[in-house]
């Protein structure tokens, strides 16, 4: 029995051989670029094809520094790297170091010829570019009437704004008669006086989007007094349409995106704010609402009415204080009085007079303290507690003391 053998043996086996053969170690391949992906980790995939097959090619991250010019769809290349075995999934594929353009296919040298006349002409020139408004509610757009695109610009629209109005002109995007379908929806459009313009269709390979490579459309869009979004394809696919429009979209839907307002998102805003304000307003009011009443209460404070009170009270208070003093005054007198009278009542010959004694005077009220100034054969008077008398003296004597 013959031997048997693994799948990764002999997939292994095959490697070594694509290794040892020198042609494919050092090739150059001519073909057109096909199946072109950009992958996230900076590697190109990609497929030559010409007339009669296909080969799987790959460009690693680390191979690009020498990459001049962006690889996409229907260009005429020449690949060269080495040619070998992916042992996992037993598959051949080129590994390229290298890509040179062709001296470019017929598309490619021709949408060179035109993007560079163009731009010579200064019809990509920034002066040129019209705003977009921000604010657009009719808006028209030129595709084909079916397809993904108009869909996506559809529901994007209605989601955002649901009061804008789209007017579409259904223009044949690909094949005979395109370009002049194209350019024909522009100048229809563009006569009604609309907010923008969206111009474009969905993805596909060079040869389904050259439509909008066609001179016709670039002057038509030039000449379009709407402002024009182009939106054709995927974001990696490039037309003349996108360089001449007064702003490029990398799809259909982000068209949409650029050109609607989004409303909901102004009413979810405009509410917020609201709240806001509402939140402000309420804050400020309390505030005013407080400082009002401190100040009605300086008002008061300040208020003649509440100083003439302030000053009645004081008034009261100081009578008061007064009468009390007054009155402690007047105490304090009538028990001086009260002790002075008793010390007068002391002295007060009436007193005296009272117990016995008389009061002694002249004929003329002078008083009489001693003998000595009295006369014998001299009248006086003595008064008495209840009268007087009239006495002549006969004789006087004075004690010894």
């Amino acid at each position: 029995m013959a031997s048997v053998y693994s799948v990764s043996q002999v997939n292994s086996y095959i490697k070594n051989m694509f290794t040892q053969d020198f042609a494919l170690q050092r090739i150059s391949i001519k073909g057109e670029v096909s199946n072109c992906k950009y992958h996230t980790s900076g590697h190109i995939y990609f497929t030559l094809k010409d007339k009669a097959g296909t080969l799987a090619a790959v460009m690693f991250a680390s191979q690009r520094k020498g990459l001049s010019f962006r690889l996409s769809e229907g260009q005429q290349v020449i690949a060269s790297g080495n040619i070998n075995v992916y042992e996992r999934d037993g598959k051949y594929q080129l590994y390229v170091n290298q890509i040179e353009l062709d001296g470019a296919g017929d598309l490619f040298r021709r949408f060179q010829a035109l993007r560079d006349s163009l731009e010579e002409m200064g019809m990509f020139a920034k002066e040129y570019k019209q705003q977009i408004p921000r604010f657009a509610f009719r808006i028209g757009v030129v595709t084909a009437p079916t397809g993904a695109a108009v869909r996506d610009i559809m529901n994007i629209s209605h989601r955002r704004n649901p009061y804008v109005q789209l007017y579409l002109y259904p223009a044949l995007v690909q094949g005979e008669g395109a370009a002049a379908s194209i350019v024909h929806g522009i100048q229809v459009l563009d006569k009604m006086r609309l907010d923008v313009l969206i111009v474009g269709r969905g993805g596909g390979s060079i040869e389904d989007l050259w439509a909008f490579n066609e001179e016709c459309v670039a002057r038509a869009i030039f000449a379009c007094r709407t402002p024009v979004i182009s939106a054709v394809g995927h974001e990696t696919d490039v037309t003349i349409a996108d360089y001449v429009a007064d702003m490029r979209a990398p799809t259909p839907s982000a068209a949409a995106e650029l050109a609607v307002f989004d409303y909901m998102q102004f009413l979810g805003q405009l509410s917020y704010f609201k709240q806001s304000l509402d939140r402000a307003f309420s804050y400020r009011k309390a505030a005013a609402e407080a400082r009002m009443r401190q100040l009605e209460l300086q008002l008061q404070m300040t208020h003649p009415q509440h100083k003439l009170q302030q000053k009645r009270q004081y008034l009261g208070d100081m009578q008061e204080k007064l009468e009390r003093l007054l009155e402690r005054q007047l105490l304090e007198e009538k028990h001086r009085l009260s002790i002075l009278a008793e010390r007068l009542e002391g002295l007060s010959p009436l007193q005296k007079i009272s117990r016995g004694f008389a009061f002694v005077t002249e004929k003329d009220g002078r008083r009489v303290d001693c003998v000595e100034q009295v006369s014998v054969g001299e009248q006086l008077v003595l008064y008495m507690s209840d009268g007087s008398l009239l006495v002549h003296v006969e004789h006087t004597k004075k004690t010894e003391r």
